[in-house]
């Protein structure tokens, strides 16, 4: 792993329109900040002690990485606690902090939502939906009011969609109140994937990871919290299999632009749509996250952490 000031740049920005310029800098480039794990995922960074915490899902296992400290193991086990082999994918995935600064964590192998509480111990979120247990919870935002918002894909199940452990015939996404009340949103997905609100709470933007489908979707937020009728906001399907990578982990900043990881890096996307360019990685892109203060996008690329700096500002959580 890279524990060095002096770090690599690798990927190729592309720059599709002059808008893109206003986001990320034309001198700006992609850094690898640390190196050597099975897939990264999850980015968040804490801002009360100002370090980077990501789960490489694999190794079931979160990591910490501190400027000028380099890498360390933060929580493990991440994801999966049982004590026999649990498939390839086994640990934490989407990560988040709730209001009070705790870790939230996306649990494969245990097929929850947890939170990580001041005292060292986790408590279960949501790990069942009337009764029956999810797939393997993915990605999570929280909305300012604190209900969570997540994804449940098969991914973390050891025999994925055909897994005999499934208790669910759909993927859903979910919304659990203050109360500790589940609500399914929506189920018309078929690998829903990284989550996140606009920056008016009226939208909630959901990437689909389905090869044959791989596109994000825009759902209207309703008062009440739950979703209208969703619409396609972007497609990417035509490059599936073409780019590394799917539509998975994404973020919005300030002014509502979507910073989304699909086949071949970070798509840039405008509020209204539009494609004003990409931060092309060279390998499989999963997820990123706002760091430092703000204006700094923090960017999981298979075996590497990276980072880039923005004109643009994300916020924290």
């Amino acid at each position: 792993m890279i524990d060095t000031k002096n770090y690599p740049s690798i990927g190729k920005i592309h720059r599709y329109d002059s808008a893109f310029d206003s986001l990320v800098g034309t001198d700006a480039r992609l850094e690898v900040i640390a190196s050597g794990f099975d897939w990264s995922e999850g980015p968040v960074w804490v801002k009360n002690g100002g370090y980077l915490l990501f789960s490489d899902v694999p190794r079931n296992t979160v990591y910490k990485w501190e400027e000028g400290k380099g890498t360390s193991a933060f929580v493990k086990p991440s994801g999966y606690t049982g004590n026999t082999d649990y498939g390839k994918e086994p640990g934490s995935n989407g990560l988040t902090l709730d209001p009070k600064g705790q870790l939230v964590s996306c649990e494969h192998g245990d097929r929850r939502v947890s939170v990580l509480t001041k005292g060292g111990g986790k408590q279960t979120l949501a790990d069942n939906y009337m009764g029956k247990r999810l797939n393997s919870p993915n990605d999570c935002c929280f909305k300012s009011n604190g209900d969570l918002y997540f994804t449940d894909p098969p991914y973390g199940l050891p025999g994925n969609y055909e897994d005999p452990r499934r208790e669910l015939d759909f993927c859903g996404v979910y919304r659990r109140a203050q109360d500790g009340s589940v609500t399914l949103l929506t189920k018309e997905m078929t690998r829903p994937n990284g989550i996140a609100f606009s920056p008016d709470e009226k939208i909630l933007y959901v990437a689909n990871s389905d090869p044959a489908k791989a596109n994000w979707m825009a759902y209207p937020v309703k008062d009440d919290g739950t979703l209208g009728t969703g619409k396609v906001f972007y497609d990417v399907t035509a490059n599936a299999g073409k780019m590394p990578g799917l539509p998975d982990g994404l973020k919005v900043d300030e002014k509502g632009n979507l910073f989304a990881s699909g086949p071949g890096g970070i798509y840039v996307f405008s509020a209204a749509g539009s494609l004003l360019g990409r931060i092309e990685t060279g390998e499989a892109t999963a997820n990123c996250a706002w760091g430092n203060n703000g204006s700094v996008l923090y960017i999981c690329a298979d075996m590497y952490m990276c980072r880039i700096p923005t004109l643009t500002r994300g916020r924290l959580p």
